[in-house]
């Protein structure tokens, strides 16, 4: 109303000399004689001039729904496929709610009677030796082999082509994967081979005098728990909701570390978190494990039994042991590892070795076959005091340089490399040992 007064009052008028008066549309410019004529001329350019804001009021209105609608809906989406992103990772580690190792020997063991390959009678057999065996929690040694360690010192001594020397680890039996833990179970099965070994060694006694047998997968879970109560690992305790039992979750190097520990047994993690030579290779890992294996067992012998524990070695995905390490006539090393995705049919070649050596295959690894980003092991160093193990819980961790190139994060038991000058951990006081830079295990 108040644009219609204004506007009516530019109208203005033309005298023409002869007596007329024109009046000037302040608009448009019409002139014509008659004022009330312009005056509803005037209106309809007001009406018109309304109409076309109100347009543009509502065609902008309209835009900013159209958009809230379209980010409501984005936003939908990505949550939507965030959930179920995060549904496909628990699912891919085990921690959905599908069932652990019981539940997943039962299923593959009813799929293979319904295709024929078990017949009704083995499969309530096994079904009742495995919930004997869950039960006592004690594995059944369905998966185990024995004797490969003893069995390669004899081939070595009577193998002269190219290797110069060798070092093997303690005694250790090799464990694969059964129907229960196949995709997941990798982790505990190079648990029980480290374990196999320690059980052989009196050293290892005392801290083991309640772990006399192979424990069975959902008992080594209800250790890690165990574990995780003491307080070792709050934070890596947590991405599991601090259970693991009745699941099929992946472990890594922390919860070996934990278990460990929890059972007074000294040990590192070291942290290889970048390839150290050409092609994305980690010599230095290879350096390391050649020290671990020869450090007080040098000498001009060719094969070298030692007295060490097999080492745990983790990756992204998987996680294998570390028995031994060759040492060429060029100087080429090469890692001996027992998979626990290798069949027991597989290694008991091994005990029966060929004079060509074709069954080393299985373990053989050299630097260009070992080129994930990057690596971590579990070293087994000794035992702990109940006093060491009380400060390797609640020991506070800080972070100390030690040259231009390599960092150290310190606590009590645990190591971190990064690769600047390669040190042996001996070579460090016994309440700094290196801390693994994120204490949660690499996903298997």
């Amino acid at each position: 109303k108040d644009l219609t007064i204004q506007t009516r009052n530019c109208i203005s008028f033309l005298d023409t000399g002869n007596g007329e008066q024109l009046y000037e549309c302040p608009i448009c410019s019409l002139t014509c004689t008659n004022l009330q004529f312009l005056e509803e001329h005037v209106d309809l350019h007001l009406e018109e001039h309304s109409f076309s804001e109100g347009g543009n009021m509502r065609d902008l209105e309209l835009a900013q729904q159209l958009q809230h609608e379209e980010d409501k809906q984005q936003r939908l989406e990505e949550e939507k496929r965030e959930k179920e992103e995060f549904k496909k990772l628990q699912r891919q580690y085990g921690l959905d709610s599908s069932g652990g190792y019981k539940q997943q020997f039962l299923k593959n063991m009813e799929r293979e009677v319904d295709r024929g390959r078990m017949h009704p009678f083995e499969y309530h057999k096994r079904k009742a030796d495995m919930m004997e065996s869950l039960a006592v929690g004690i594995d059944d040694g369905k998966t185990k082999t024995s004797g490969v360690i003893e069995a390669l010192c004899k081939y070595y001594q009577n193998e002269n082509k190219d290797v110069r020397h060798v070092w093997l680890s303690a005694g250790v039996d090799h464990f694969h994967s059964s129907l229960g833990d196949k995709g997941w179970g990798c982790g505990y099965r190079n648990f029980q081979m480290l374990l196999s070994s320690l059980l052989q060694n009196s050293l290892y006694n005392d801290c083991l005098r309640d772990t006399a047998l192979i424990p069975s997968i959902p008992k080594i879970q209800s250790m890690i728990e165990d574990a995780w109560k003491e307080g070792f690992d709050p934070h890596g305790a947590s991405h599991f909701n601090n259970r693991l039992r009745g699941s099929k979750a992946w472990i890594g190097a922390c919860e070996i570390y934990s278990l460990l520990t929890s059972l007074r047994i000294k040990c590192q993690i070291i942290d290889f978190h970048k390839p150290t030579g050409p092609a994305g290779t980690h010599p230095r890992l290879f350096e390391w494990i050649l020290r671990y294996y020869s450090t007080d067992n040098e000498g001009a012998t060719k094969v070298v039994c030692t007295s060490r524990p097999p080492i745990y070695l983790q990756h992204q995905g998987h996680s294998r042991t570390v028995v031994g390490i060759e040492e060429k006539k060029n100087k080429t090393l090469c890692l001996l590892l027992f998979d626990p995705g290798c069949p027991s049919q597989e290694m008991q070649k091994l005990l029966k070795q060929s004079t060509d050596g074709t069954g080393l295959k299985l373990l053989r690894r050299f630097v260009g076959g070992l080129k994930e980003k990057q690596y971590q092991i579990v070293a087994v160093d000794g035992i702990l005091t109940l006093e060491e193990k009380t400060v390797s819980i609640s020991g506070n961790s800080f972070c100390k340089k030690t040259s231009k190139n390599l960092h150290l994060l310190f606590q009590t038991q645990v190591c971190v490399w990064s690769h600047g000058d390669l040190f042996s951990p001996i070579q460090f006081p016994h309440s700094l040992f290196p801390l693994l830079s994120a204490c949660s295990p690499l996903i298997e």
